[in-house]
């Protein structure tokens, strides 16, 4: 099964790339100025930031509080939030890191300069912004966002790939990068919400394996006192 995701993924990749990078690179200041700045403003959900920094806030909490002083009830609670920001960190740090080597390392430019580059310039750990497109950092946040989301609620999944997808796609109406770009980071960061699923279902956190191949989540992880 594994294998055949990993084939869609890179189709894709290479169906943008071949499809639509170069459209997108002529089409790069020809949006409307409402449409760029909705686009601009939802692309800022694809930040990192966002994700990381409430989930290492709540650790440093949890680690300064006292959990034997907690009732059985509220001590799963937290229990389960830690193992969910363990979670975010593990899936949204990890996959950002490994994006930011890859996009140096490969060195492609960015569709803001498709008029001086054209659209497959390289230039291999150039350390420079304007050649760091491939993959993009947006859509590997907001791919490991869908990947956390279809792990814990996999009924919900079109509903998570909507609002994921869409606020990835945006990197490329604000001429930050080419589709192929945002194809190949939002599969990235869902790879690496995967596996950490996966880990995290042997280590006994969250999910339990299963013979599909995806963790299941526990019937116990709840991020919501039940009523009484």
């Amino acid at each position: 099964m594994w294998q055949v995701w990993g084939l869609v993924w890179v189709l894709l990749t290479a169906l943008a790339f071949v499809r639509l990078d170069t459209p997108a690179g002529m089409l790069h200041g020809q949006w409307s100025a409402n449409f760029a700045r909705l686009a601009d403003f939802f692309t800022q959900f694809g930040l990192g930031g966002w994700y990381l920094i409430p989930s290492a806030l709540f650790l440093a909490a949890a680690n300064l509080t006292d959990w034997r002083s907690l009732s059985r009830r509220s001590l799963m609670l937290v229990y389960n939030w830690t193992c969910l920001a363990f979670l975010v960190l593990s899936a949204v740090g990890l996959s950002g890191l490994t994006v930011n080597l890859l996009k140096y390392a490969i060195g492609r430019a960015r569709p803001l300069y498709f008029q001086d580059f054209g659209m497959l310039s390289l230039r291999p750990f150039a350390f420079d912004a304007r050649f760091a497109g491939f993959p993009s950092g947006h859509a590997t946040t907001m791919g490991a966002v869908f990947g956390i989301l279809l792990l814990l609620f996999p009924r919900r999944w079109y509903v998570a790939l909507a609002i994921t997808a869409c606020i990835a796609s945006t990197r490329v109406f604000v001429g930050a990068h080419y589709p192929s770009d945002t194809v190949a980071g939002f599969g990235l960061g869902c790879a690496f919400a995967l596996v950490c699923g996966i880990v995290f279902a042997r280590l006994g956190f969250i999910f339990r394996p299963a013979a599909s191949g995806l963790p299941v989540r526990k019937a116990s992880f709840r991020l919501i006192a039940p009523e009484r």
